[in-house]
């Protein structure tokens, strides 16, 4: 005990190792999908499954701990939705390069945000983003996170018409994640410690007993999966398929350097985003709206994800899902290292892991959406000029499907509102800097 306080010092963000370890254990739950979900991506490219199940448990792992050590913040690393992807289809499949390529590409990003992160450029540009957006941010990726969850339960899905349409309410899995949600809420209201892991927890009990009264019914052409373990312990696959494997020959040097760029572009932002989201409803900005030892959370995500390349996987990056532990009371680094032992712990109980089924995690991304929400009340409606960005920027996380998109529509709104409207002088230089790339980014 007396390790972990002077490592996090707990009593001093008036916490406890009980509540820290049930906040890393809610974090891992609600973004434990990636462990299966993101070698299910990569493996298209022909890179082997499991390796890449290990590399993403360890480089998950290893970026918790970067956190936990360099920052003491309670934000969880691991390979990002989104850039696994433009990993997959867009590097690989679209143009065609090896997997090994891409890793390359992955490599020299992590470099590059190691050198920004040293000379703060990274940091200026968190502190150059308005007060307002931060707090639309926060915002927005609540209900970025809300929508999220109400996909993965299918209680929304997918319609040629509408984009989106109610699921099946019927169905077995979106019941019990209605269900899942009304019993989470249930323990928050009555102030349970760990509300949201013990939702997930009891969600998935309920789908266990479904499917042993056959009202859950395996399907696994629709999805169903069984939520009862096929087993307990099983070897970590080997890493030797695809660790240490860049190749930085067979690509022009001019289309490398806009791989490289459209990797740092994405995981900039996201990650600041984020960081300034989950930052803002755990309530860890100053009274000048800066995040205090940002500069340790940064070198986090751009050891991570250069050390992610290297074992043989994808962008790592901070995960929105971290607001799912710091909704639960995480407030140290003490959260991350927990959710760091227990990606470690994965590789030798996958089997069990990987069996919690999306609809028992969805009611926690719901309920987080609820309370990061909340911050919308401290947004300055006021002035218009402060209000569209801020608005613009919920709305834009939540339709564009992007938490960097939202930042975009909302710097570049904000310039221009303050130019047009004679109030250029509240501009400062960096955040003119930012719009000038972001608008580049949307022409290119």
């Amino acid at each position: 005990m007396n390790f972990f306080e002077n490592c996090f010092k707990l009593k001093q963000h008036n916490t406890t190792l009980k509540t820290e370890v049930l906040a890393g254990m809610t974090t891992f739950m609600t973004m434990a999908y990636i462990i299966v979900v993101n070698p299910g991506i990569l493996s298209v490219t022909g890179m082997d499954f499991g390796a890449l199940l290990t590399a993403t448990c360890v480089a998950s792992a290893i970026g918790c701990m970067c956190m936990a050590f360099f920052a003491n913040y309670p934000f969880a690393l691991a390979p990002g939705m989104g850039l696994n992807a433009y990993f997959a289809y867009t590097v690989c499949g679209q143009y065609g390069y090896g997997w090994e390529v891409a890793l390359a590409a992955v490599f020299v990003e992590g470099l590059i945000f190691i050198f920004l992160s040293a000379v703060n450029v990274r940091e200026a540009i968190f502190n150059a983003i308005p007060s307002n957006m931060k707090k639309a941010t926060s915002v927005g990726i609540g209900m970025f996170i809300a929508f999220i969850g109400l996909q993965n339960a299918k209680i929304v899905v997918a319609d040629s018409a509408t984009c989106v349409a109610m699921g099946n309410v019927a169905s077995p899995s979106v019941a019990l994640a209605l269900i899942g949600t009304i019993l989470t809420m249930v323990l928050v209201v009555r102030n349970v410690k760990g509300a949201l892991f013990y939702g997930i927890l009891l969600t998935w009990v309920l789908g266990i007993i479904c499917q042993l009264t056959g009202i859950y019914v395996v399907d696994i052409d629709a999805g169903m999966y069984s939520l009862i373990p096929s087993g307990i312990v099983s070897a970590p696959p080997s890493l030797a398929p695809i660790a240490m494997k860049l190749n930085f020959s067979g690509i022009p040097v001019l289309e490398f350097i806009t791989i490289i760029f459209a990797f740092l572009f994405v995981d900039l932002f996201d990650t600041l985003g984020t960081l300034i989201g989950v930052s803002t409803k755990a309530g860890f900005l100053d009274e000048n709206e800066k995040l205090p030892n940002i500069k340790g959370a940064l070198f986090a995500d751009a050891v991570a994800t250069t050390g992610g390349a290297l074992l043989g996987t994808s962008t790592v990056t901070t995960f929105v899902e971290s607001a799912s532990g710091v909704s639960d009371g995480g407030r140290t680094g003490m959260t991350a290292f927990t959710t760091a032992i227990f990606f470690l712990i994965a590789l030798f109980f996958s089997p069990i892991l990987t069996t919690i089924p999306s609809f028992a995690t969805s009611p926690a991304l719901i309920v987080v959406g609820l309370f990061m929400i909340q911050n919308v009340t401290e947004i300055d409606f006021s002035d218009f000029t402060e209000a569209f960005p801020a608005f613009i920027t919920i709305l834009m996380m939540i339709a564009a499907y992007s938490i960097s998109e939202g930042l975009i529509f909302g710097v570049l709104s904000y310039v221009l509102l303050k130019v047009l409207t004679g109030k250029k002088s509240e501009l400062n230089p960096v955040i003119l800097i930012i719009a000038f790339f972001f608008l580049l980014k949307l022409v290119m």
